[in-house]
């Protein structure tokens, strides 16, 4: 297996081409070996690059467990990048994930992609939850520099109500009216 190894803001994917389908008869626990950081190539995700008629690609994303996951936005670049580096080159990428349709470009090196609208917000006392493509609990906070956001990522995302299915937990403080710092931990299945 021909694969390689992309990262977009600390998250690492082994990438597969598939156009050719040799590799959908891979088992999760294939996946999940790749994916091992000590016995295989490690990665938090693994993708298939697929043909998909209509559209420029069709993104398969898997999660370091070997599951299909719900869809990944720096994997997503990552995939837009790796397409262009197989020779799919355009100036506006469309392509399909588990979400449905998705837009990108490539300008000077940096991939922008458009993700699923929220159409809506689940409030709480203390945070929200979105989808963006794939769930978010989203939590203010104050001293984000000094946080341990990897162990409080971890406390949620292994919470009673998330432990089956996991969701990206992210911590945001306002610098001002109009910014936030953010950090996340992308805590899903598998991680």
């Amino acid at each position: 297996m021909h694969f390689y190894k992309y990262q977009g803001t600390g998250n690492d994917f082994v990438i597969v081409d598939n156009r050719e389908g040799k590799y959908h008869e891979l088992s999760q626990e294939t996946i999940h070996k790749i994916c091992d950081r000590r016995f295989g190539v490690g990665g938090d995700g693994f993708m298939l690059l697929n043909n998909k008629e209509g559209y420029d690609f069709e993104m398969v994303y898997y999660n370091a467990d070997g599951r299909l996951g719900t869809m990944c936005g720096n994997g997503g670049r990552c995939i837009v990048k790796f397409a262009y580096d197989m020779g799919i080159r355009r100036s506006e990428y469309k392509f399909w994930a588990v979400d449905g349709e998705h837009i990108a470009t490539i300008q000077k090196g940096i991939v922008s992609l458009k993700m699923s609208n929220v159409s809506t917000i689940q409030q709480f006392e203390d945070h929200v939850i979105l989808n963006t493509g794939s769930p978010h609990y989203v939590k203010q906070v104050t001293n984000l520099k000094e946080m341990n956001v990897f162990e409080e990522g971890r406390k949620i995302r292994y919470s009673d109500t998330f432990k089956k299915e996991g969701i990206n937990v992210n911590f945001v403080e306002p610098i001002n009216n109009h910014s936030l710092a953010c950090k996340n931990i992308r805590t899903r299945r598998g991680r």
